[in-house]
């Protein structure tokens, strides 16, 4: 999916982790957990998209939640499905190939947004979905645990 952000995001920056999502089911909402294993070639250790792809792992920025709930519906982190829920930084305006340091895990953002299938519960209730404009994934190049109280910064190029 096309980036059509025009923002020129800063070359690199920090940002705050504010949930860590996993869930056992494909197709479900994602539960917070205080602590997870990423590792290379796979993803989140323990999460149901886990898988040697280029979409280990999805992240979504809470502001971009926080516009969902201005719709006047209750979201909890994990709602979108998202593994993990950032706070600070513009996601979908990033550049594929942008780096992510996550205590010392190392992500490489591969994809921006997906194709919207509809038939997700919130969609439903409120005739939109914001994962697939704004949703990012990333695949792990350097493993490592990680857990909410982590240092997160990024970097383009």
């Amino acid at each position: 999916m096309e980036n059509t952000n025009a923002r020129t995001p800063a070359k690199e920056g920090s940002f705050e982790l504010v949930s860590l999502n996993v869930s056992v089911g494909v197709g479900t909402r994602k539960d917070p957990v205080d602590r997870v294993e990423l590792r290379v070639a796979h993803g989140m250790v323990g999460d149901a998209h886990a898988r040697d792809w280029h979409r280990q792992i999805s992240m979504l920025a809470d502001e971009d939640v926080e516009m969902m709930r201005g719709k006047g519906v209750e979201l909890d982190p994990g709602i979108f499905a998202e593994n993990i829920t950032t706070r600070g930084v513009d996601l979908s305006s990033l550049p594929v190939g942008t780096r992510f340091f996550i205590g010392d895990a190392e992500l490489e953002l591969t994809q921006i947004g997906k194709e919207c299938h509809h038939g997700c519960a919130i969609y439903q209730a409120v005739g939109d979905c914001v994962m697939p404009r704004k949703g990012i994934f990333v695949k792990v190049i350097q493993g490592g645990s990680i857990s909410r109280e982590s240092s997160c910064s990024y970097r383009i190029g």
